[in-house]
């Protein structure tokens, strides 16, 4: 059988992780790039001629970085953070239609549409709601995958908590300041941080093209924990402290309100649908994930 994977945002952090995953495991991989190139089409040529014939699962974790420091909160900026989203989920999701050879559509999104809560642990059940920028997104996003026909049952919403892992990401902005031993909590910690290790999201990808679970699927690591907590075990793995947290107002400057709701709260959210499907976590807890994370360190 035919194993070949097309990746929307296969040059991005997760993509290009995703895309060396895939070829170790035997896949061959096609990259959706604004540039083509070896084992490249862009996304114009998939609009003009549609996904190709070898093609059996498709992947999308096209988005513009919503937390790059270096990048003011315009409208203009804003407008990037949605339509690069958006717009690849309809192209993606129209594209499908015509293309019954492809047995499952993995899409990318977000947790930010969880309202956070003191005592609420949310799973695939629950409904979600916009009451910010960033919930709202979530939903356009989500809604933006589905593509109207017989094909939704292909489908795969992946809600992604913070990706840990080298190379990009979270743990790259936190490593330097970290390593220095000047790392910190962001505002005083207590907000929880949904996350997941990035082994395990590229495996659970894989497990889903090869083993479809249709709709929502929380990709969270089952362990719960605060942005305190992961900080102490990151700096602890390091032999580091964790004394000089980040204060809230400072998060506010660089990221603007709305961007700073992503990394100052955050929901109690489980993966139950990975788990009952009989996925397994290499990385469940946060001492085994920082644990790998330092070891390069």
């Amino acid at each position: 059988m035919s194993r070949h994977a097309l990746i929307g945002g296969g040059t991005g952090f997760i993509g290009r992780n995703l895309a060396n995953h895939l070829t170790k495991k035997g896949y061959d991989v096609t990259v959706i790039s604004r540039m083509p190139g070896a084992k490249r089409i862009t996304w114009h040529e998939l609009e003009k001629n549609g996904i190709p014939g070898s093609v059996n699962a498709v992947v999308n974790a096209t988005g513009q970085n919503t937390l790059d420091p270096t990048r003011r909160w315009t409208p203009g900026f804003q407008q990037n953070v949605w339509n690069s989203r958006i717009n690849s989920s309809k192209t993606l999701a129209q594209a499908i239609k015509s293309a019954p050879q492809v047995t499952s559509f993995v899409n990318l999104c977000g947790v930010s549409h969880y309202q956070p809560s003191e005592s609420k642990v949310y799973t695939e059940e629950d409904q979600v709601q916009g009451f910010d920028y960033m919930s709202r997104l979530c939903l356009a996003w989500e809604e933006a995958a589905h593509t109207g026909s017989e094909q939704d049952c292909k489908t795969t919403i992946l809600r992604c908590g913070a990706v840990v892992g080298h190379g990009g990401g979270m743990i790259q902005s936190m490593w330097l300041p970290f390593k220095l031993g000047v790392g910190g909590p962001l505002g005083n910690g207590k907000q929880i941080m949904p996350w997941i290790h990035l082994h395990d999201l590229c495996s659970l990808i894989q497990y889903i093209i090869e083993k479809p679970v249709p709709g929502v699927v929380n990709a969270v690591a089952p362990e719960i924990t605060s942005n305190l907590e992961f900080s102490k075990a990151f700096a602890k793995a390091l032999h580091r402290p964790c004394i000089f947290a980040v204060p809230e107002f400072v998060v506010h400057a660089i990221f603007g309100p709305e961007r700073a709701a992503l990394v100052l709260s955050g929901a109690k959210v489980k993966p139950q649908k990975a788990l009952s499907s009989g996925f397994k976590f290499q990385y469940p807890s946060v001492k085994e994930a920082v644990t790998q994370l330092t070891l390069k360190g």
